[in-house]
């Protein structure tokens, strides 16, 4: 699809529809296939403008929060799968609501709140988060099963069975990762909570499954999946959030001055990395420009500078074949997913815009942000 990127406001993140309906045509193939449930997890991609595309391929979403249970009721048209590290007492009668299963991080928490939802007028369906204490993910920031995690009840609290009402176990430790992480991950929760699975009616085994990667191995995903779901003869769940919005879009910036100190220069941009790419600097990850790449001798040099007052919002030199200018256009890549959902107003800087690129070229701007947004957040 051809872009005409001078007719894009800019900043503005841009999600193309035809690269969403691609993604999520792959994940419904292993929905069907293994039969299993894969539903969208908000804390990924909440673009809730683009959730009617996404209905048509997956029936559901897991919420962390009253605010994305009750999304996923107004805008999935559907009941959430409820997960929180802890929930707010005043809340929690809310948040039953709008959800059709509820999953507790300790055992505490599941007491608490028992017989709240055992007096639900609507069945809720129980189901504990486990540590499986096995992970691959080096990142501590991102690693659910590091040592002393406060995610999740370990393999010893529930040695002698499960309490009444649990129907369903959670574990969540991949992140970005392969089949094969999986099923060494599955070795891991199986030797510690096999002893579990004959009152159990499901099993989540959270996100980080990102099978609409080039190169992930998607058949073996699928027959490790039936295989399990076959050998226990329970419900499978998988709540990906980067693969339903993986390379589905960009993030379209402006140059708006060129800086030059001790050799170094910079590129300016109308966008910043710590209110809008936070993860740029979190994790820490490079994000690709197009047309660019990483610093080379004997090629134009540039720091990406972002336009906060933040003395670390940059990314260091990327390589460009011609000189840039202010007012030429640089686009950020694979800026959807665990993106927009973290984004933030610090220093007041401009949010970028949200678009979505339809399928038959047009430009739809869903979302401009302006200063009552900005004040909005403050008091």
């Amino acid at each position: 699809m051809s872009i005409d990127f001078k007719n894009i406001p800019s900043p503005c993140f841009v999600l193309e529809e035809q690269l969403l309906r691609r993604n999520l045509e792959l994940m419904k193939r292993v929905k069907d296939e293994a039969g299993v449930e894969i539903i969208l997890a908000f804390k990924g991609f909440a673009m809730w403008s683009a959730f009617p595309i996404v209905r048509e391929y997956l029936g559901g979403a897991t919420a962390s929060s009253l605010a994305e249970a009750r999304l996923c009721y107004e805008e999935m048209q559907t009941y959430a799968h409820t997960y929180a590290p802890v929930y707010m007492p005043n809340e929690f009668e809310e948040i039953m609501t709008y959800s059709s299963h509820m999953t507790f991080n300790s055992l505490s928490q599941y007491q608490q709140y028992k017989k709240q939802v055992q007096g639900s007028e609507r069945k809720i369906s129980c189901g504990l988060r486990v540590n499986p204490e096995y992970s691959e993910v080096e990142t501590d920031l991102y690693n659910p099963a590091a040592p002393g995690s406060r995610l999740g009840v370990a393999a010893s609290q529930v040695k002698d069975g499960l309490p009444e009402g649990i129907e369903g176990l959670h574990f969540h430790s991949l992140c970005e990762s392969d089949s094969y992480t999986l099923e060494r991950t599955l070795k891991a929760f199986v030797d510690r909570y096999e002893h579990l699975f004959p009152k159990l009616k499901w099993i989540n085994m959270g996100g980080g499954h990102l099978m609409t990667k080039d190169g992930y191995k998607v058949d073996h995903l699928i027959q490790l999946l039936k295989d399990f779901r076959e050998k226990y003869d329970v419900e499978i769940i998988l709540e990906p959030g980067s693969a339903v919005a993986w390379e589905t879009g960009f993030l379209a910036t402006t140059v708006l001055d060129v800086v030059e100190n001790h050799g170094i220069k910079t590129l300016m941009l109308d966008v910043s990395f710590t209110a809008h790419m936070p993860d740029t600097l979190e994790m820490p990850y490079r994000p690709v420009i197009r047309g660019a790449g990483d610093q080379l001798t004997g090629k134009i040099n540039y720091r990406i500078g972002g336009t906060s007052c933040l003395a670390g919002d940059f990314m260091r030199e990327y390589s460009f074949d011609e000189p840039k200018k202010i007012n030429d256009r640089i686009i950020l890549e694979d800026m959807i997913h665990y993106t927009m959902v973290k984004t933030n107003m610090f220093n007041g800087v401009k949010h970028p815009a949200i678009a979505i690129l339809r399928a038959d070229e047009t430009l739809d701007v869903v979302r401009e942000f302006d200063y009552d947004d900005f004040k909005r957040r403050l008091s």
